[in-house]
């Protein structure tokens, strides 16, 4: 019996358009496709009725599915013969266990193949007009996990570097930080980070509910308390998010999206993502 193929997808922000023409194809013949919590409802509907789609999402206080069941299953659906597409919101090797699973299927001698996508960490600003780099304000761009306590002893994050970055300049972009925010501003704030450099939040980027606020480090916490940020969202801090205010009137709306602001406020009535 042939062993099948892995294809290891990014499934992009969320926006069925903005999957690459790969992924689309592989949706299409794949003979099973293992998706994560965060890919959207609208890339889920895509493959056939055909194809056997299973969620193995991690969700957080919620159902898992852990990552060795995961690992399990992608080896087992393949030596069965299976062409197998494993989904992920974004990029599958951006803070989404590409390279771990790479690593079980290689050490299990099934072939794969990685299908980058769209990050969200370069897609969620993009959208809501903050580029990540800009020649007048940011030649540096740093991703991060917001996930990880700032205050625990053995961080793998630098953040006295990364306040660094900010203030010379760089644009810092957090992930899946939501629920952390309070704490990853105080560590920015503790290394050194002005309380008036810009700050925006970018909730659901590409998706018809698209949300976007705006404040500064002093306020953006609150700011996204008021409004209810939820996660998925991107944070983005750096000077770039000024660019937001002479550019997001024109930006075409995704849908039903709304914006707001609050330092750097937009008219909330207009659909600006």
């Amino acid at each position: 019996m042939r062993t099948g193929t892995v294809y290891l997808v990014g499934a992009g922000p969320g926006d069925p358009d903005l999957l690459t023409v790969k992924a689309r194809r592989l949706l299409d013949e794949a003979d099973v496709v293992l998706y994560d919590a965060l890919v959207s409802e609208a890339v889920r509907d895509l493959p056939p009725e055909s194809v056997d789609c299973i969620d193995v999402g991690k969700r957080s206080g919620g159902e898992r599915t852990t990552q060795a069941e995961i690992n399990d299953l992608l080896i087992r659906r393949a030596t069965a013969g299976d062409d197998v597409v494993r989904l992920k919101s974004g990029d599958p090797c951006v803070f989404g266990r590409g390279g771990e699973e790479a690593e079980e299927l290689a050490a299990a001698g099934v072939p794969f193949e990685i299908v980058p996508g769209v990050t969200s960490a370069i897609a969620g600003p993009g959208l809501a007009g903050v580029p990540p780099t800009h020649r007048d304000h940011a030649s540096s761009l740093t991703v991060v996990t917001g996930h990880e306590d700032p205050t625990k002893e053995d961080s793998a994050l630098d953040w006295d570097a990364l306040g660094r970055s900010v203030t010379a300049g760089g644009t810092l972009v957090i992930l899946m930080g939501v629920g952390r925010l309070p704490d990853n501003v105080d560590a920015l704030r503790a290394a050194g980070v002005g309380p008036d450099t810009p700050v925006a939040m970018v909730e659901r980027a590409s998706r018809e509910d698209e949300f976007t606020v705006t404040g500064t480090l002093e306020t953006i916490t609150e700011r996204a308390r008021e409004v209810g940020i939820d996660p998925p969202a991107v944070t983005v801090v750096g000077d770039v998010v000024s660019v937001r205010d002479r550019v997001s009137e024109y930006l075409r709306a995704a849908g039903t999206a709304r914006s707001t602001g609050g330092a750097m406020a937009d008219d909330p009535a207009v659909p600006t993502e």
